[in-house]
């Protein structure tokens, strides 16, 4: 099912993207809501795309992954940063393929792959 609503399909992302982060830092669930004072129950809405966090609990959940606030937003293509599109490996075709709604994050990062395989044999 393609998602119609452009913030609802970014919230998804978002909500990706923490998983994805929670994963890597091999925290459960119940850990990251332990170390953010949010229920696990609101994390999983969150991570699924379900519910629009708020900025305290954004800020809680990225620290509680060792991100900061704006990487966690600029990730989910809900900010960009400044001089990111200018940034050594980052530049407006990466930002585009990691906000479309389309892929998945495991095809995002496989045409981030091949796009920077293709710039590296110039």
């Amino acid at each position: 099912m393609v998602e119609k609503d452009p913030w609802r399909s970014q919230l998804t992302l978002l909500g990706e993207f923490i998983r994805t982060q929670r994963k890597l830092a091999r925290l459960s669930l119940r850990d990251l809501a332990d170390m953010t004072k949010v229920s696990n129950a609101y994390l999983s809405q969150i991570e699924r795309g379900l519910h629009q966090p708020s900025v305290r609990v954004l800020q809680s959940v990225a620290q509680a992954l060792n991100v900061s606030a704006e990487t966690l937003l600029a990730q989910a293509g809900l900010i960009v940063q400044a001089g990111e599109v200018a940034a050594a490996g980052v530049n407006a075709t990466e930002l585009t393929i990691r906000a479309d709604p389309l892929l998945t994050t495991a095809q995002k990062e496989a045409l981030i792959g091949v796009y920077r395989s293709f710039l590296s044999e110039d």
